[in-house]
């Protein structure tokens, strides 16, 4: 068995994104868009946010013209600004593929034109770009709001450089999973996503489980794009160190400002490592 902590020289991550949805809540605060992965391979059966890896089709210049301009804030995210294009444009691609939800310049379309059009992705590349091309369409990457990036961990077999953007979307978008990557979809408060996975009916990587927190903090649909505003967009990648305290040794991952961690500076709030506690990652201090 691989203990996680034995320093090792993990993989190259690969570039990816991650489309977190959101949209205002009736009684107040915000509900965010969540899936559940398949129980196999990467992240099997945890609930996530939409999003993948980034696919060479992303970068492909022909995308020139067919999208609005990526907030100028996602320079933190990328190498250049094609590069950037490309992230935001998989975000999108990637919320259409598991989610059937699609941020446009335009028309919206209908739910079951979404539907529609995630079938038709299997047609290839360039399908995406001639759907927008018939409809008049534009991908509206201005309305993806960078909020954070998070590196696999080097002991990860699997590593990906994930940034996760916001996208507010209207109460009209309705989502729904694809029943092959993903099995179950729902709308939820991030509070109460946060709660079922401390009563153990779901599982969150703490990722998402980080990002829940900090928008469990918005009055609305408007604050939640202001705390976007105000994130630290450095990479956040954790480490794997042995966590002892009162109730045992257990693993922990650990991130920036973690006094185990290499970089001395936070750049995500709250508590700064989560420990695994019976196949579930949960946020606790370092042990005194």
């Amino acid at each position: 068995m691989l203990d996680p902590t034995t320093p090792r020289e993990g993989p190259t991550p690969r570039d990816a994104a991650t489309l977190v949805v959101a949209r205002d809540a009736a009684g107040g605060g915000i509900e965010v868009f969540c899936v559940e992965r398949q129980k196999v391979g990467f992240l099997g059966g945890a609930v996530v946010f939409p999003g993948g890896k980034l696919d060479p089709g992303d970068l492909d210049p022909a995308w020139e013209g067919l999208v609005t301009e990526p907030d100028a804030r996602g320079a933190a995210f990328a190498r250049d600004a094609v590069d950037l294009r490309g992230l935001a444009v998989a975000a999108c691609r990637e919320a259409l593929e598991e989610a059937a939800i699609l941020p446009v310049d335009g028309v919206a379309p209908s739910h079951a034109d979404l539907l529609d059009w995630r079938a038709r992705l299997k047609e290839g590349a360039g399908a995406l770009r001639s759907i927008l091309t018939a409809h008049e369409l534009k991908l509206d990457l201005a309305s993806l709001h960078p909020l954070a990036r998070w590196i696999t961990p080097v002991a990860e077999s699997r590593r990906f450089d994930t940034r996760f953007f916001l996208f507010v979307a209207s109460d009209a978008v309705t989502g729904v999973h694809d029943n092959y990557e993903t099995t179950a979809s729902f709308w939820a408060s991030p509070s109460v996503v946060l709660e079922r996975h401390g009563a153990r009916t779901l599982v969150l990587a703490p990722p998402t489980h980080r990002t829940l927190e900090v928008l469990s903090h918005a009055k609305d649909a408007r604050d939640a794009i202001e705390i976007a505003k105000r994130a630290c967009l450095d990479p956040i990648c954790p480490l794997f160190v042995a966590h002892h305290d009162a109730r045992g040794d257990a693993f922990a991952i650990v991130l920036p400002g973690d006094p185990e961690h290499d970089v001395r500076v936070a750049r995500t709030p709250g508590k700064s490592r989560f420990v695994l506690r019976d196949g579930r990652f949960f946020p606790e201090d370092p042990p005194r």
